[in-house]
């Protein structure tokens, strides 16, 4: 990979990982418009590991309040940061159970440039009814087991790609009653163990094909990925109650169309 390439795709990656507008809608762009070849699971690993330590930057004291929380109830103490921590684990587990048994077939039939332009239209209109017909009354405070169920099961459905992590938990969370910012919380803070099992899962496969790496580039890429995804992170919990979801509704659906005008030469 180039410097330009390195640059460009850690900085996507960074950006789309935690904004609803799909990651892989996104990646797949600079390759159908540039004829760049794919950046390779050492690359991937790498930007991930950035945005996972972006999100636990930012995140830090909640996830110290959650960690020290979740202990605490296994001696009998219970408290609201014990029960968002085990909704965490409990809204982990369905895409756990996905990625276990399903990744490689959604690999093998789903990871198509078609697939990913109609996910990215079909789920930012899912976004669009969640943010304008909801009723956004609920704390993240407030969440239930069943509520934090549902939402970890919708972000089962972002292994299919084009979908967005971040954009189908928080369309779930806002459908459920949840408002803005707690639904962007819960799904920031969910993806934190996702993204560690995900790069755990591609550091294995790594392991089994070592090969030479580019040192250079992962470190570039990782340290862009960070930057980006925190500042991310922050622009987007400041303005999201003043500008809601319609804004990156509109982009999905421009990106959807753009995706399918380039794969068909237009």
């Amino acid at each position: 990979m180039s410097t330009v390439e390195v640059i460009i795709l850690a900085i996507i990656q960074g950006i789309t990982e935690f904004l609803p507008i799909s990651s892989s809608a996104h990646l797949i762009l600079p390759s159908a418009i540039f004829g760049w070849q794919d950046q390779g699971i050492v690359f991937d690993v790498a930007v991930h590991v950035g945005t996972l330590f972006a999100v636990m930057l930012y995140f830090r004291q909640d996830i110290a309040n959650l960690t020290v929380g979740w202990v605490k109830s296994l001696g009998g103490q219970h408290s609201t940061d014990s029960k968002l921590a085990w909704w965490v684990i409990l809204a982990t587990i369905p895409a756990g159970l996905a990625g276990l048994f399903a990744a490689d077939l959604i690999e093998l039939y789903l990871r198509s440039p078609y697939v990913i332009a109609i996910t990215t239209i079909v789920f930012g209109l899912a976004l669009w009814f969640a943010d304008a017909k909801a009723k956004q009354i609920q704390t993240m405070e407030s969440l239930t087991w069943r509520q934090a169920l549902l939402i970890g099961i919708a972000q089962a459905v972002a292994l299919i790609p084009g979908t967005s992590r971040s954009g189908i938990t928080m369309t779930a969370a806002l459908m459920l009653g949840l408002d803005r910012i707690s639904a962007a919380r819960f799904s920031f803070l969910l993806s934190i163990p996702i993204i560690i099992l995900s790069g755990g899962y591609q550091g294995l496969k790594l392991l089994s094909t070592p090969a030479n790496y580019d040192v250079n580039a992962i470190l570039l890429g990782t340290g862009l990925s960070f930057i980006s995804a925190l500042i991310c992170i922050h622009l987007f919990l400041k303005v999201i109650n003043r500008m809601g979801m319609l804004p990156f509704v509109i982009y999905r659906l421009l990106l959807g169309v753009l995706l399918i005008a380039v794969l068909n030469g237009v």
